[in-house]
């Protein structure tokens, strides 16, 4: 499967996230050896899933292939166990102009950052997309901003590369 989506740094929470559904996810990323691993363990509310994810085309990261395989409790227990880099946060499920956004509100060593993600069905629903006003810049390219680079490290970690977008820290209350 193919997934068309773009990414975007947070400049405020939309109004209403408070209302939104959400749930915890945990990612761990292996091999922790790799620089940008990605296959990736995760745990998403009470759904446990691995996944391999990674670019359809060479320099382009809003088209990844993707390969899920569910997982039950006990496999992901024992797979969570490999040394991996890991990454906490809260995903608001936030419906915005019959789109849904998934907003990411990083957790522990990354908190302050929020990231966007939109989905989409097709390039061309993708490419007319404009920007929401709750958003600051779009980051799919930033090859910083990946799930798998930004696991395991600490929001210091990519304060030099997130500062480019004049990002400020956020918070919910």
């Amino acid at each position: 499967m193919i997934e068309l989506e773009k990414t975007y740094l947070a400049k405020s929470f939309p109004e209403g996230l408070e209302n939104a559904r959400s749930m915890e996810i945990i990612d761990i990323y292996i091999p922790k050896e790799e620089r940008h691993p990605t296959l990736r363990i995760r745990k998403l509310g009470e759904k446990f899933e691995i996944t391999k994810k990674y670019p359809a085309t060479e320099g382009d990261s809003s088209e990844q292939h993707e390969h899920t395989i569910n997982l039950s409790a006990r496999e992901f227990e024992a797979l969570s166990k490999i040394e991996g880099k890991k990454a906490r946060k809260i995903r608001y499920y936030f419906e915005w102009n019959g789109k849904t956004a998934e907003i990411d509100v990083f957790k522990d060593a990354l908190e302050g950052l929020v990231l966007v993600d939109f989905e989409f069905e097709s390039a061309e629903e993708k490419q007319k997309f404009r920007m929401p006003d709750f958003c600051l810049a779009e980051v799919t390219q930033e090859e910083f901003i990946a799930g798998g680079m930004l696991c395991g490290k600490s929001y210091k970690d990519i304060e030099k590369e997130i500062s480019k977008f004049n990002y400020r820290k956020l918070f919910l209350k």
